[in-house]
Parts: C-alpha cells; structure tokens; sequence
C-alpha cells in the first residue's frame, strides 16, 4: 500500500506522489504517523534556494506531531498508539561532540527534512531515542516543541540571571521562542523588530511590554526602553547578516551576544571594540534530548502557552497551493501547521 508523499524537487517546486510505506523496522526504530507539520524558516529558506547545506530533491518536515504505530526491539518506553514529539537531529553518538554531551552540534548531524528525507509523508520510521512522549499535549502542540527548542536551547547557552535586561532581535517564530524562554528566566525583555505588526503580536500575544520598531538609531532606541543602559544580553534571531553584525553595538560593556539565526554568508565585526568591550559571543545550534524533555514538562504545566503560535493550517492536499503565500510579510505567518 502506498502512501501520500510532498517533495521539493527544485526552489519553489513541490510535486506530490504516492510513494511505498515502509515495510519494516529494526530493534531501536518505531513506524510512525505523521499527524502535524510545522512550517518553519528552513522550509522556506529551502523553497526560495537559500538554505546552507540543503540539497535537492528533497521530502521537508521536521517539526512532527506523530502518533507510533509499531515499535522495534529495545522499546525505550515507546508503546503503539503514543503521541509524541520527533526529535528531528540524527547524530552519530561517537564523535567528540556528542562524546561531550552535544549532540545537536554533532560533527556527523543530519536533520529530517533536511539533509535526509522527513516528514512531508504518512508515515515514516525514526529512532526511538528521538521521540519524546506525552500524555496530555495535544498534536498540535507536539509538532511545537521542535520549533520551542530552538529557543530555550540559546537561552540556555547564554544562561540570563534573575532581573538582567535583555534584548531579542527579531520577532519572528524563531525570536518567539527566545522570547518565551527568557521570560521564564524572569528577565527584563525587550524586543526590536521593523515590522511593526510582528512586535504588535508580540505585545498581544506573549505579554511584551517593552517593543522597539528600528528606526534610525538602534542604540538610543535600545538604551531608552532599558532607561539608558544597554542590555548585557543580547539575541539576535533574524538570520540578516546586517542585523547580526550591527547586534554587536547592541550589547553593554561587559555582556553576551548570541546569533540564533543562520545566514548563509560570513560575519564581521570591529575588532577594537569587541575587545574594548569584552563580548562573549556564542552561537547556537538546534537544541537537545534535555531540550525537548524540559520543553515537554513546561508545556504540560502550563508554563509555556503556545495558544498563539499556529496562525495557519492547511492540509497536505492543500498545501502545495497555500505554500507560496505563506512566504509574505502581509500573510502574518507565525507558525503554519499541516494536518495530515
């Protein structure tokens, strides 16, 4: 019996097929159903040709809400009929990175819906390591964490204190996720962004008091809402090379930067003044088990909220013909969740 698959053969080119349903597992390895997929900036970098390290053709979809059809040897806790979150990042387990507990940054990594074909299907075989279940969480939520784990991973990474100020630059799905993160840290948040309607969600929907349209003078800006102090800590989540680059004179003597977005090109900065000032800068990369398992525990407290997050739905039929427009500002696109 064959099965409902979307690939993107070429930028800007999906083609639907029927396609053979996995016919088995092994021991470690669980048949799943897909039921939800998140839309996120990689899927769309992808369909414009702008994603690094992305080849073609391609099945997308890593933002999964599954239910498990059939488990392997060495179930892990896994039983039919489980929902459960899909971690998206296959490592190898043996390199220094994951030797040393980071496997999202895996000297081998590869992402479902990335490097290797995901979860724009019915159905697909993952790990069983990587997925994370829960009792409550609804599909929707499920296909939510990946995206979430983006977020409270640099959050981690640059480990805020109790009252810091705090800067997020942009307001984007990705910049959400910081934001929803800091704010459990019990910081001082801020966020800048030039489109006024994203930083009008962020007020509405995640409480944000403190919003910044960039204007001409991002630093007086930034000063004035942190009454006339930098904040020592700054995210940049827009993945704009100008953007990244100008954050460095957004962060106070002293304090950290880090670059959540990817952007396919080189960064630069003034050499002088990052020493004068005594930057930290990290990166950050995906997010990992602990991630997912934190990010599980806090949705099912309430903690996290992600009622505002899915503003668009389409089905996999649908979405071939809705993707296109999901790419434009005026669509106010958050998060777009597929329903399979």
């Amino acid at each position: 019996m064959n099965m409902k698959t979307i690939t993107l053969d070429s930028p800007g080119q999906f083609s639907t097929s029927e396609t053979e349903r996995p016919s088995s597992i092994g021991p470690g390895e669980a048949l799943v159903r897909v039921a939800r997929i998140g839309i996120c900036g990689t899927d769309l970098h992808a369909y414009r040709g702008r994603q690094p390290f992305f080849t073609y053709p391609r099945i997308l979809g890593h933002e999964l809400g599954v239910e498990v059809l059939d488990v392997g040897a060495n179930g892990e806790g896994i039983s039919v009929g489980d929902h459960c979150a899909v971690e998206p990042y296959l490592n190898c387990g043996e390199c220094i990175a994951c030797r040393n507990g980071k496997p999202n940054c895996c000297a081998d990594l590869k992402v479902l819906g990335v490097h290797v074909d995901g979860g724009m299907r019915e159905t697909i075989v993952v790990p069983i390591v990587n997925l994370h279940k829960s009792e409550s969480l609804a599909l929707d939520q499920l296909a939510l964490v990946e995206t979430l784990g983006i977020g409270a991973h640099a959050v981690s990474r640059a480990k805020p204190q109790a009252g810091e100020n705090v800067l997020v630059i942009g307001a984007g799905p990705i910049g959400l996720s910081v934001v929803q993160f800091a704010t459990v840290e019990q910081v001082n948040v801020a966020v800048l962004d030039m489109n006024a309607a994203r930083l009008e969600f962020c007020s509405q929907q995640f409480g944000i008091e403190r919003t910044i349209v960039l204007g001409d003078d991002a630093a007086s800006q930034v000063a004035e809402v942190f009454e006339g102090e930098m904040p020592t800590l700054v995210f940049d989540a827009t993945g704009n090379r100008q953007s990244m680059e100008a954050a460095f004179g957004l962060v106070a003597n002293g304090g950290r930067l880090t670059l959540v977005g990817l952007v396919q090109d080189d960064i630069s900065f003034h050499d002088p003044e990052f020493h004068r000032k005594e930057l930290t800068v990290l990166s950050s990369r995906n997010s990992t088990p602990d991630d997912f398992r934190r990010i599980i525990r806090l949705m099912e407290a309430g903690t996290i909220d992600t009622t505002p997050w899915i503003t668009h739905r389409a089905s996999l039929d649908e979405m071939i013909g809705q993707f296109e427009g999901w790419l434009s500002p005026e669509a106010g696109v958050i998060k777009a969740m597929i329903e399979v």
